[in-house]
């Protein structure tokens, strides 16, 4: 039974594993003060056009949500999420286990604007008796497939400089929102419009790790210290490095983000071909189609995938998750199931 519940149920792209073996009885200093580490972090300094960014590399999402947003926030400090935002749905409580509260918006994209903060603002007014607002969490591509584009950034970043609030982007799959046909964004502006930003490898071909990107450096003054107390500080860090040396130093991050978009496009094409419709417009690797539950459940005997979330008594929302290596006979072996189901 294949698996589209997700894009990390493969292992490693083979040039990863590769060159952690050429590597691996090559001495190396420890705790990111190897050569490949350094290299890396250099080659990304490049893609963001900025050499004075100071950047950390870590194992998992949940563990670089967790530790920025603890690093940042004083006790009294709150972050503020969109509702379907991974910090409040999908980690356990993380944050507020350190003492921050996670104040939600309720959006159907997935996004949050400046309107939606101004009311949190508003709302969270009553000093000192509430909880302060200080940090704004959002993800490209969000937990609903969605992305930002530039002007919408870009007011969002500027109003929050205007209300000294921190903008903080989770990337998991910052590559995917990249890649897609409607996006407009580049890299070095996801890193010039925030304040920290973090480059998702887990779901894009590496076996673990993610790049936390500080291009206001003033924020990650002794982040070394929290990574340790965290225990985030890998000793064999090289193999955090190597791995992004490999996505970034000929663009393979990218190439692999622009399959996975490929083959999940291509299914898009069919679904609307039968005409069903979808819970968001599809543009990145995850979609959400709108199907008759016989369908669902027809499918479901012969593949892997999330019932999201149900429309009515007849259909419901399910994510199909492409990944880089979903290989097309794949895509088309599903595409011809689902038409013989419909038809």
């Amino acid at each position: 039974m294949y698996s589209f519940k997700n894009d990390y149920a493969e292992g490693a792209h083979p040039n990863i594993l590769q060159k952690l073996l050429e590597t691996n009885l090559v001495q190396q200093s420890g705790y990111g003060e190897d050569a490949y580490s350094i290299q890396a972090k250099e080659i990304l300094k490049q893609k963001i056009d900025n050499p004075d960014a100071t950047i950390y590399f870590v194992s998992g999402g949940t563990q670089t949500n967790l530790i920025v947003i603890s690093s940042l926030l004083r006790p009294h400090e709150a972050v503020i999420s969109a509702k379907t935002g991974h910090i409040y749905a999908n980690e356990a409580g993380a944050i507020e286990a350190t003492g921050h509260r996670v104040i939600t918006v309720d959006s159907e994209d997935g996004k949050l604007k400046p309107a939606d903060i101004e009311d949190i603002l508003q709302a969270y007014s009553l000093r000192p008796h509430v909880v302060k607002p200080k940090l704004v969490y959002i993800s490209n591509s969000t937990e609903i497939g969605t992305i930002y584009i530039k002007s919408e950034l870009e007011q969002l970043a500027s109003y929050c400089q205007s209300k000294e609030l921190y903008l903080f982007l989770d990337g998991a799959r910052l590559g995917h929102a990249l890649t897609a046909k409607t996006n407009d964004l580049t890299l070095s502006e996801i890193a010039n419009h925030t304040d920290v930003f973090y480059i998702g490898g887990t779901k894009n071909g590496a076996l673990l790790g993610e790049a936390i990107v500080f291009g206001n450096t003033d924020l990650a003054k002794d982040f070394d210290y929290m990574l340790k107390q965290k225990g985030a500080l890998l000793a064999k860090g090289r193999l955090l490095g190597i791995q992004f040396l490999e996505l970034f130093k000929n663009d393979l991050y990218f190439s692999l983000a622009r399959h996975a978009n490929e083959m999940a496009m291509k299914i898009v094409y069919a679904i609307k071909t039968l005409g069903y419709g979808f819970l968001t417009e599809p543009v990145t690797n995850q979609i959400f189609p709108i199907l008759p539950r016989a369908v669902i459940d027809e499918l479901m005997r012969h593949y892997d995938f999330y019932e999201w979330k149900a429309i009515d008594e007849q259909q419901s929302a399910v994510r199909i998750i492409t990944s880089w290596a979903t290989d097309e006979s794949v895509v088309d072996a599903f595409i011809d199931r689902l038409k013989g189901i419909a038809n």
